[in-house]
């Protein structure tokens, strides 16, 4: 049998692909994810939801698919305001003590009635490239 050969992940597998400015990239995969839960959790259509979030057929279709290059972050963020979701911005001190590399995590709590957000964690190391 033979071997199969692999390349463990850095963590980020926009940086592992060479993607540039992979940290935004998978900032902005984690947001339109969260986005496209939302439409389909609503069972909207593509028309529905361009309605919503003010975008044409095409932009929801792209977004659906992943296109993500005409998506800011600030705009996924409008979307997901549109979608009637609570957006929280929290930026923190790192203790002087700490080793750990500064990180930026994208928490996405599922449903109205979940108290806990932390039914879903994205973590988004900006150092790893």
């Amino acid at each position: 049998m033979m071997k199969k050969h692999y390349v463990a992940s850095g963590g980020n597998i926009y940086a592992d692909l060479g993607v540039a400015n992979p940290q935004a990239a998978r900032a902005k995969a984690n947001l339109a994810d969260r986005i496209v839960d939302i439409i389909a959790g609503r069972k909207l259509t593509q028309v529905q939801a361009g309605k919503v979030l003010g975008v044409d057929q095409p932009k929801v279709s792209a977004l659906m698919r992943g296109r993500l290059t005409d998506f800011s972050i600030e705009r996924l963020l409008r979307f997901l305001l549109l979608l009637g979701q609570d957006v929280h911005i929290a930026v923190t001190a790192r203790r002087p003590s700490s080793r750990k590399q500064p990180t930026l995590e994208v928490h996405a709590a599922e449903g109205r009635s979940r108290a806990i957000a932390a039914s879903r964690c994205y973590a988004h190391d900006p150092n790893r490239s």
